[in-house]
């Protein structure tokens, strides 16, 4: 897949292109029910077009972390369902600026050269979001190309949305989320160093920031785990610890994981981590050799979780 982040100078190799717009947090089900509608279109190359940052964070930045996935995480899943051009554009001042008539014109007439796109029937565009789908319809046949409208898919719970999935993944709900993805929800980054108290505890675990990311309730999860880079690639199982570790009085919040049966050095590896399974909450122990032996349980139910899924 090939990513451009500037729309006057895409070549014109990446010209042509059937595109759904949007933000794609998450690359739910729904998400891929508007790309399978551009999948194909009269033999294009199948694009997506989204922004990064998400609108939301350029209009209020100080609102608290709600993305599902980093930019890289959504570009790997995108990938995954066979998008050959990824448009990643940067939503600023100007673009944010720019009237829906511009935004058609400039970017996806002019600078993408999109020959289809897809869109839900709730979009809005350009400045103000006053564009509506049916003005994009106008556009196109103004332009010279085509636009499908789509209608939001539903589930057995209701509308598929981000929105939604948020919501489960806040109620320790990993499954129900899962169902409304498609797959399950991922944490994926690089491992950084931490206060190393787990190898102590003989429990050594891999360390990762959710910073920017909507956080799940706190507590303990059965995890499945892709390491991504560096000499230990492959899926492994392990227990998760997500949120603020009460036990040792922590302000920041972060992910870390025990890998089971693993032994080797992780720190600068690109992990994804799968949650699967919402254990516990955090909990404040009696001293170590109480904690050490609800670890010790955690992931023995951890393991029988994973072997059954």
């Amino acid at each position: 897949m090939r990513i451009f982040r500037d729309y006057k100078a895409v070549p014109a190799n990446a010209r042509g292109a059937s595109a759904p717009i949007g933000n794609f947090d998450g690359v739910h089900l729904g998400h891929r029910a508007v790309i399978d509608l551009a999948r194909g279109a009269g033999g294009a190359p199948l694009g997506v077009l989204t922004f990064a940052p998400h609108p939301r964070e350029f209009f209020a930045p100080d609102a608290p972390p709600f993305r599902l996935m980093s930019p890289g995480a959504r570009a790997n899943r995108l990938a995954k369902l066979g998008v050959d051009l990824l448009f990643e554009l940067p939503f600023d001042a100007q673009m944010a600026a720019l009237s829906p008539r511009a935004f058609a014109e400039e970017v996806i007439a002019g600078g993408l050269g999109l020959r289809h796109v897809v869109v839900g029937r709730d979009f809005c565009f350009g400045k103000g979001r006053a564009g509506t789908a049916e003005m994009l319809q106008d556009f196109g046949a103004a332009l010279g190309f085509e636009v499908t409208l789509s209608d939001l898919l539903a589930g057995p719970a209701g509308e598929i949305s981000s929105t939604a999935i948020r919501a489960a993944l806040s109620n320790g709900r990993p499954r129900d989320a899962a169902a409304m993805l498609g797959h399950w929800h991922r944490i994926e980054g690089e491992v950084i160093h931490g206060h190393k108290r787990g190898r102590d505890l003989g429990y050594p675990t891999a360390n990762m920031s959710i910073e920017g990311l909507h956080p799940p309730r706190f507590g303990v999860y059965a995890v499945l785990v892709d390491v991504l880079s560096g000499p230990h690639q492959g899926q492994y199982h392990g227990a998760a610890s997500l949120g603020v570790r009460p036990m040792f009085g922590a302000e920041k919040a972060n992910l870390e994981t025990f890998l089971f049966d693993f032994s080797g050095d992780l720190y600068g590896a690109d992990l994804s981590v799968a949650l699967v399974e919402y254990l516990r909450p955090e909990e404040t122990f009696d001293g170590l050799d109480a904690f050490i032996a609800q670890m010790d349980a955690d992931c023995t139910r951890a393991r029988d979780i994973l072997a059954a899924t």
